[in-house]
């Protein structure tokens, strides 16, 4: 097992280590402080990003963590591909800053949903849109399958009603990626993703949260009050498979929880970082040394290290099996579970070990405690990603275990 970056791969991580240095690293404590301001900065650089990916068969970014284009069968050979390409690219990223990576255009997670359950007509046809997504409702929790929002056929159109809150990018998105039932008494078969393009009547954002982290991104309310959609904006099979339940909009977060789980490697690696800087003229790093021969706060950087290594590894392995096309639904809850555990501790424990340092305006170890939260949190809580690995181990359903 090769545990490298795969050599095809060093260059997009160079640059995008290079771009969370010196492009997020300056205007980050800038959008943490004016929090709803759009960072026009990105702009340039979502730019960048869009002509690298003009005409390439292997895109950079959100829009390749799909199965698309992964490997039939390991016995055609083990493939490293869009999602692994996403996953590298958005470790280094949120290096730099986590609430900037998910304020760039065109790389929401929408748009991961969009690539990995849109059909080759709908691909085109959204290629260059950036589409936010939209799950959560009120008092529905993490619970995505008992979402209220309801979708009825109208001939060649879907009538939307429902409300959506903390949709990331919801206001500044060109549209949104909105979950909803067809039929509300087939339970979770019934539910539906679709691609709801802002201006359309009946849509509206309704409010912008303020929030604890992860400022530079806007986080909106939105509601859909008789709101007309093009029937072919319904991602992927418009037919309701009782079978199949839930599985087909479930697949989209077999690519973005690797994605979240990069996301609080990237962090707790930048905290990690920055911790040692602070502490190398009172550590001498001795990893020869026993835990029990070095000083707690020592012993104690040393464990965080440990389980953000474990964090990565398992999130390397859930993109590396969406590559492969081999079923990742239960690693990349196990990916996500860990490092959005892990980041929370690293975070909030540098703050803890760079003592005062930590704790202030000065360094940026206090905003990356407070962003790292939300990552525990959104594409499923903690305690739901155990709850579905619990059930794939032991073979139950949702309806068997709660």
């Amino acid at each position: 097992m090769n545990l490298e970056t795969p050599k095809k791969f060093s260059g997009l991580v160079h640059q995008a280590h290079q771009v969370a240095a010196n492009y997020f690293r300056p205007i980050s404590r800038k959008y943490d402080k004016a929090e709803h301001g759009y960072p026009k900065e990105l702009d340039l650089l979502a730019a960048l990003l869009d002509g690298m990916n003009a005409g390439s068969p292997d895109a950079i970014g959100a829009t390749s963590a799909s199965k698309r284009g992964a490997a039939k069968s390991l016995e055609e050979g083990v493939k490293n591909g869009g999602n692994l390409s996403a996953l590298l690219g958005v470790m280094e990223l949120c290096w730099g800053d986590v609430g900037l990576l998910l304020a760039m255009p065109r790389q929401g997670l929408g748009n991961a949903a969009i690539a990995a359950v849109a059909n080759d007509e709908q691909l085109q046809r959204f290629s260059g849109t950036w589409a936010a997504m939209a799950i959560t409702e009120p008092g529905t929790g993490s619970d995505s399958a008992a979402i209220r929002t309801t979708a009825r056929k109208d001939g060649d159109h879907y009538v939307l009603n429902g409300e959506k809150i903390f949709v990331t990018s919801g206001e500044r998105a060109d549209s949104v990626v909105v979950w909803a039932t067809l039929d509300k008494a087939l339970g979770r078969a019934a539910i539906k993703s679709f691609v709801v393009e802002h201006g359309t009547p009946g849509m509206s954002v309704t409010r912008l949260e303020k929030k604890l982290g992860i400022k530079a991104s806007d986080t909106a309310s939105i509601s859909f009050s008789d709101c007309r959609v093009p029937a072919a904006n319904l991602l992927g099979n418009p037919e309701v498979d009782v079978q199949k339940g839930f599985a087909g909009v479930m697949e989209t977060f077999d690519n973005t929880r690797p994605l979240v789980a990069g996301m609080a490697i990237g962090v707790a690696k930048a905290s990690l970082d920055r911790t040692r800087e602070l502490l190398k003229d009172s550590f001498r790093f001795d990893y020869a040394k026993p835990l029990l021969a070095v000083s707690h706060a020592e012993a104690t950087l040393y464990r965080l290290e440990a389980e953000w290594e474990a964090a990565r590894l398992l999130t390397l392995k859930a993109a590396w099996m969406a590559d492969n096309k081999l079923p990742n639904s239960k690693e990349a809850s196990i990916a996500k579970a860990k490092a959005g555990r892990v980041a929370n501790e690293v975070t909030l424990k540098c703050v803890e070990l760079a003592g005062a340092l930590g704790y202030g305006e000065d360094e940026l170890l206090e905003k990356w405690a407070r962003d790292s939260k939300i990552l525990d949190i959104f594409e499923g809580t903690q305690q739901i990603q155990l709850l579905i690995v619990a059930r794939r181990l032991l073979g139950k359903s949702s309806s068997e275990l709660k």
